[in-house]
């Protein structure tokens, strides 16, 4: 019963398809990508340049993690949290709900939209060497389910955080602070404290999960996949977590 009426809410909320919107422009920027650097390849032979996929993840990983934020913040704005609670009495059953819908919503339009992306990059591509078309969909398939995991993480980072502060504003600037900030401030640290720090950061994660090197500043991650998985979960559970205390011990 708390999925289906969570999942109603979420399909009725506009925002929800201005969101999904917004992640399905991955698509369209992908092509235009390609498109491009299919002409310089032309010109000059070849080159490498980077797979749409990743280098647009983090306009999708915004984008629908405004949909976990917003799952909660605009029923605190409209008072909607209200009648919730009161055809939900458990507050953590009430989160819990919320979660399982965001998650599973966010998870399939990330993987969609991703899948999507990446096959119409490499029609587009043909037999030109990109340096991203260079290997085959089974080696980069570790990339593409993490870099879907951690839209559907950070779209319940934001539910979590949604819940802890009852704001769009400071629940979308927590996001993204986590998801660009901090990385780059890692990345200035006395050495070796760089790596070590950069490689729990959320957009670090993906890469070690795949298996593949941070960048060329920051060299090999020094997390296992399962290690970098587990902690990419972490985050959810953490956001979650807080989400929660704050939600049990305030008044609506």
């Amino acid at each position: 019963m708390v999925f289906s009426s969570e999942w109603l809410k979420l399909r009725t909320i506009a925002s929800t398809y201005h969101a999904l919107g917004s992640a399905a422009l991955m698509v369209v920027l992908g092509m235009v990508w390609t498109i491009y650097v299919s002409s310089l390849a032309e010109e000059r032979g070849s080159l490498r340049a980077a797979a749409p996929e990743e280098g647009f993840l983090p306009l999708v990983q915004i984008s629908l993690a405004i949909i976990g934020v917003l799952a909660i913040t605009s029923e605190h704005a409209t008072g909607m949290i209200r009648a919730s609670l009161t055809s939900v009495p458990g507050r953590g059953t009430l989160l819990v709900g919320k979660a399982a819908v965001v998650g599973v919503v966010t998870f399939a339009a990330a993987h969609a939209i991703l899948l999507v992306t990446y096959v119409s990059a490499r029609l587009i591509a043909g037999d030109r060497q990109l340096g991203f078309n260079d290997t085959s969909f089974f080696d980069d398939l570790p990339m593409l389910f993490a870099s879907g995991v951690s839209v559907t993480v950070l779209a319940l980072v934001g539910l979590g955080l949604g819940a802890a502060t009852r704001s769009t504003a400071a629940a979308t600037v927590s996001v993204v602070v986590m998801l660009f900030v901090l990385p780059g401030i890692a990345t200035y640290l006395p050495e070796p404290w760089n790596s070590r720090v950069a490689s729990l950061m959320l957009p670090n994660l993906v890469p070690q999960i795949a298996g593949d090197r941070l960048s060329s500043r920051l060299g090999d991650g020094l997390l296992s996949p399962a290690m970098a998985f587990t902690a990419l979960i972490s985050y959810a559970l953490v956001a979650l977590t807080v989400g929660l205390y704050f939600l049990k011990r305030r008044d609506v």
